[in-house]
């Protein structure tokens, strides 16, 4: 089982409640990782404070991007997993999300977590659909509607057709006759509660005759839903996104779900414990299988539905792990047990609220644990380390420490090292010209034609390489498009001269999807590799015309370049298309067509329209939008580093009185001893 360390006592003058209290302990490992963050804002404070107008504007902006940073958590399950009643675990309040099997989650909501008090006036917010994506639904039933249209599968579009005319009549009748005014538009509140969530992200076929008449009244037009808290328990942002999975009819929010997985850069999929993973879970597989398998954490809940926990988690264990291997899913994703129950229960502190069988599972767990301590601790604190919690927090934490937060680190340090590298210059050339020297060699105005030429240079070079990429990735995707349709329409031909028609016929499409995934990866490779040539040159020649100016040694003017460009992972390779569904639909296109020709014609074309989509987004989602970060990243370095050469060369410039006003020399040592400190905790953290 997942073991975690006892939770530590706290003092009743702590200020947390005792949920909050056993939260704090669960997020122990976060704690780390806002302590790396300290050094790197008393850095940026420092370059604020000591440096002219220019640096401390910059400074000011890393600031802000240091506040505002929030690692995101996006969380996936099967159906009756228990996936909310888990987040609602993870955010300290365990009812705030609905978590009834009917009606249930339609909406990905994100919880945005604050370790300081929240003054925004909005508290939450709620968006709808837009025009076109509602359009799409009424038109057409969505992309599962499409799907079955090109199929020709009459039956299954009429029922799609007559669900869709269903859901907008239930909308009619709760939102009033002009609802769809509402399209595109959001509602914003000071306040959120179990009542006012219910009321956007609920959606169920039928509610029962005790439903508020407001529960679920806006969820079918409802796209995303974001609440905003305070959780003193956290020492950094959090947000946790609740997402609908794969279990939509129409797949409207299935691309909202993929948006939900790019947007995160860590994944939690829940499986439940009596369903564990099977090959009938293609569809959450899919969503998963194209993100990095260090950002993937399994977690395995109902553990305590369990009747012999203690051995039936191996054998579990070792089901899951088979599974991956065998559909080609993540490897070496971390798997977790526990129970969303045990947490609840820990965190209302009462044991009497746990199902008779679900406290025999956690007997059975604690008599067959290797863990004497476990028979010392409090039912509270048992229940709380056997739910899981702990060590999905700690396993949260830790890939937020060596992922995202590493990436926050080092591109915030590297810019501050970069800040304050150009105060130390400044400084030192200031003194010169207190005592009479002429430290610059080279005019102002030679200087800034020689910045601008440097900026033109980076941005040319770097806009052609990164144009003959792109070309590249996108001749190399239509290839790998055009290959696997003719290889499907062959195996196709082939199957029908060996079996005929009788014989339903199926293809997998995971060779597609390898094949693109590999064109992404060789891109985004491409696209790292010219960023790097890109600002290691600026920054080289930045260095020289630092060196020429000042005739200095070049070792003297070490310019910090930006980590690694950071690659997506092409999470829209997981959408669902029509070789994926094995439904009746299939069934009946291939009994509707008569000769061989017309099999391969149609088959064709019809996959050539599911797929299609496929590639374009990989071009647009993702090709072109990390073609975007990679410019707005080098420009961006450019310009900060002109501006801190521009500053530190004009320096010296200063009129004589206000150098000897703002620099006496007890100013100046204090002013480096306090620059070499920051320096070197910088340093320490590069270390």
């Amino acid at each position: 089982m997942n073991m975690a360390p006892p939770i530590p006592s706290a003092g009743p003058d702590d200020g947390l409640s005792a949920s909050d209290r056993l939260l704090k302990s669960a997020v122990a490992g976060l704690d780390a990782f806002a302590l790396a963050v300290e050094p790197i804002k008393a850095a940026v404070l420092t370059a604020k404070n000591l440096g002219d107008d220019s640096t401390a504007k910059i400074a000011a902006q890393l600031e802000a991007k240091i506040e505002a940073f929030e690692p995101s958590v996006t969380m996936i399950g099967q159906i009756k997993s228990g996936k909310t009643s888990l987040v609602n675990c993870m955010i300290g309040r365990a009812d705030l999300l609905p978590t009834d099997v009917n009606p249930w989650t339609s909406v990905v909501t994100s919880l945005h977590m604050s370790p300081k008090p929240i003054t925004a006036k909005t508290r939450a917010q709620f968006c709808f659909f837009e025009e076109n994506e509602w359009d799409r639904l009424i038109a057409g039933g969505g992309r599962i509607g499409e799907l079955a249209d090109r199929a020709g599968a009459d039956e299954e579009l009429a029922k799609i057709k007559a669900q869709v005319e269903q859901m907008r009549q239930k909308s009619k009748l709760r939102l009033g006759e002009r609802f769809e005014l509402l399209l595109g538009q959001q509602h914003d509140y000071g306040y959120f509660d179990h009542e006012l969530v219910e009321r956007y992200v609920c959606l169920g076929d039928d509610f029962d005759n005790s439903a508020s008449e407001q529960q679920g009244r806006f969820a079918d037009i409802t796209r995303s839903a974001d609440l905003f808290f305070h959780q003193p328990a956290l020492p950094v942002r959090l947000c946790i996104r609740d997402t609908p999975g794969v279990n939509d009819t129409f797949m409207m929010r299935e691309q909202i779900t993929i948006r939900a997985i790019r947007d995160s850069r860590i994944c939690v999929v829940v499986l439940s414990a009596h369903q564990a993973l099977s090959s009938t879970d293609l569809a959450l597989v899919r969503l998963i299988s194209n993100v990095k398998s260090n950002e993937v954490i399994i977690f395995v809940n109902r553990v305590d539905e369990l009747s012999e926990p203690s051995t039936q988690v191996g054998q579990i264990r070792d089901s899951i792990i088979a599974t991956l291997a065998k559909i080609d899913g993540p490897k070496d994703a971390e798997i977790i047990f526990g129970s969303a129950i045990w947490a609840q229960g820990a965190m209302m502190g009462s044991f009497s609220r746990v199902p008779e069988a679900s406290k025999a599972a956690l007997m059975q767990l604690v008599n067959a644990s290797e863990d004497a301590t476990l028979q010392h601790q409090t039912t509270r604190c048992v229940l709380w380390e056997l739910s899981g919690m702990p060590a999905l927090y700690a396993a949260i934490a830790n890939r937020i420490m060596h992922g995202e937060g590493q990436g926050l680190v080092r591109h915030i340090g590297a810019r501050a090292r970069n800040l304050l590298a150009g105060v130390q210059q400044a400084d030192n050339l200031k003194a010169k010209a207190q005592i009479g020297e002429v430290p610059v060699q080279i005019s102002a105005s030679e200087i800034s034609t020689a910045v601008a030429v440097i900026k033109e240079s980076s941005n040319t070079t770097l806009m052609a390489e990164l144009d003959e990429a792109q070309s590249a990735f996108s001749t190399r995707l239509d290839r790998v498009h055009d290959s696997f349709l003719a290889r499907a329409t062959d195996a196709l031909l082939s199957h029908l001269e060996q079996f005929g028609d009788d014989e339903v016929w199926e293809y997998d499409p995971a060779g597609l999807r390898l094949l693109l995934r590999s064109s992404y990866q060789a891109y985004g490779k491409t696209v790292q590799s010219a960023f790097d040539r890109c600002v290691r040159q600026a920054a080289e020649e930045i260095g020289s015309l630092y060196q020429n100016a000042l005739n200095l040694p070049a070792e003297l003017f070490d310019i910090k370049v930006p980590p690694p460009l950071p690659v997506p992972p092409p999470v829209t390779l997981g959408q669902t298309i029509a070789l994926d569904l094995k439904g009746t639909w299939w069934r009946n296109w291939w009994y509707k067509r008569r000769g061989y020709q017309s099999f391969a014609t149609d088959f064709r074309k019809l996959i050539h329209a599911e797929t299609i989509g496929v590639i374009q987004d990989l071009k647009s989602q993702h090709g072109d939008a990390l073609r975007e970060q990679a410019v707005q990243e080098a420009e961006r370095f450019v310009y900060e580093q002109a501006e801190i050469l521009l500053n530190t060369l004009s320096a010296p410039l200063l009129a004589e009185d206000g150098v000897d006003a703002l620099f006496d020399r007890q100013t100046l040592i204090a002013r480096d001893a306090e620059v070499q400190q920051a320096i070197r905790s910088l340093e320490a953290i590069e270390a």
